[in-house]
């Protein structure tokens, strides 16, 4: 995990950086998949203040925590990280668990007898001309011409990838790969 350590009106020494470090790889014990940190330590008059920010896919956390001296404060941002990350572990967790008791196999066939299958499917055919360009130019193109997804070579990779418009509207890319 990356970490960048800003502090204001406090000169950061070897001692700090490492003890900052060691309380913020803490949080890999909770998520390995962790992006990167930030600490900003700063004094205000007598007040030592801590600000740790843990960047996660998808997800942000950050705890503030304001004490006598530094290594303190540091101490408790680091407890309510650690409280956070807990917490949205437990909720994953929690999320994915099977309920035993209320799974039921079923055959292929039972399957195929319960889902209404449709009378013919319907589909449409989008031609669009395989251009080499970036995600950028492809989102442009993409909405200009009010499609809900676009087909493209990647400039850099040379692949082909689809962009296109989630819920939220946020873009997304497919990227083939190599099936297991």
């Amino acid at each position: 995990m990356e970490i960048q350590l800003t502090a204001k009106h406090l000169k950061i020494t070897e001692p700090i950086r490492n003890y900052v470090r060691q309380k913020m790889e803490k949080a890999q014990k909770y998520f390995d998949h962790i992006i990167w940190g930030q600490a900003f330590v700063h004094i205000d008059k007598r007040a030592h203040n801590a600000e740790l920010v843990i960047h996660a896919p998808g997800q942000t956390f950050r705890a503030l925590a304001t004490a006598a001296d530094l290594y303190s404060a540091i101490d408790l941002a680091s407890d309510k990280i650690d409280g956070q990350l807990k917490r949205y572990k437990e909720r994953l967790k929690s999320r994915h668990k099977t309920h035993k008791g209320k799974e039921e196999v079923i055959s292929a066939e039972e399957a195929a007898a319960l889902l209404p299958m449709p009378s013919a499917i319907q589909y449409s055919i989008v031609k669009q001309p395989l251009v080499p360009m970036s995600p950028e130019q492809a989102a442009l193109e993409m909405e200009t011409a009010g499609q809900s997804f676009r087909l493209y070579q990647d400039r850099q990779s040379k692949q082909v990838h689809v962009i296109f418009r989630r819920s939220d509207d946020s873009y997304g890319i497919l990227q083939p790969v190599k099936g297991r």
